[in-house]
């Protein structure tokens, strides 16, 4: 326990997604977890987890994997994507094979399982965190290394239900707070600066004098800005870019791991 609180620390201490990430894998993978899905979004609908760029999906999968996994949207098609968005709380996967084996999935359902198993997943963990609004919902699904039966899965979470929730839950806790990769919804320092001023309450001549441009410059900024953030009004995007982390941030140092 004495090196899970180690971690806890490291993780809660750590500079960078990839950081947070690289801990949180160095954890799991001994355990026989060795791929680990991860999801998060602040703009949850009934039936989307909003525009993809908006999201933070990471994955110690390979890039074609990743591909299938998240960008063709075979995520949301599998059952415990539908138990995570309705619960919070941790499950292991024997209930999927007994409703596969039932019959009670639906037929998206059932051929995402298949297709997970083609790709030698069966067994693993779901974590799906609490949060704070309806709007938001973040995830962990970590796969059982092939070779693991559903009984072994059982067992080892049964031995490490606190110290794989401890880690999974500051992995999460860690991840939403730091600001996602600059090659999501990414912002110039001075589209970032006239945002954080228009924050502040300031107004686009106040924004001038303080950043020692032209009003007509600090209304390109906020333009460049708002289309970057796919928003229509400097309001939204002063708000969308305060949910995403990406202003009153200290740059975050990038480790260069697996992000997908």
């Amino acid at each position: 326990m004495t090196a899970v609180l180690q971690l806890l620390t490291r993780i809660a201490e750590a500079k960078s997604v990839d950081e947070v990430w690289a801990l949180a894998a160095g954890f799991f993978q001994p355990l026989g977890l060795s791929r680990m899905n991860y999801g998060f979004t602040r703009f949850l609908h009934e039936r989307s987890v909003g525009d993809p760029d908006d999201a933070i999906f990471l994955t110690t999968g390979d890039s074609e994997y990743a591909r299938r996994y998240f960008y063709n949207g075979l995520y949301a098609r599998t059952p415990v994507y539908r138990w995570a968005v309705a619960n919070s709380g941790a499950c292991t996967w024997r209930w999927v094979k007994e409703a596969y084996d039932a019959g009670k999935l639906t037929p998206d359902e059932k051929e995402a399982v298949e297709l997970n198993a083609a790709m030698g997943i069966f067994a693993g963990i779901s974590i799906s965190f609490p949060e704070s609004t309806t709007r938001s919902k973040g995830a962990l699904g970590l796969v059982a290394d092939p070779g693991m039966t559903h009984d072994q899965v059982e067992a080892l979470f049964e031995a490490k239900k606190d110290e794989i929730l401890a880690v999974a839950h500051m992995m999460h806790l860690k991840i939403i707070l730091l600001p996602q990769s600059p090659t999501k919804r990414s912002l110039t320092e001075r589209q970032r600066q006239a945002l954080e001023w228009v924050a502040d309450g300031k107004t686009t001549q106040d924004v001038a004098l303080l950043m020692e441009v032209s009003a007509a410059m600090v209304e390109k900024h906020l333009r460049l800005a708002r289309e970057a953030l796919s928003v229509e009004t400097t309001t939204q995007a002063v708000a969308k870019a305060s949910l995403l982390n990406i202003i009153f941030q200290r740059p975050a140092q990038q480790s260069g791991g697996s992000k997908h």
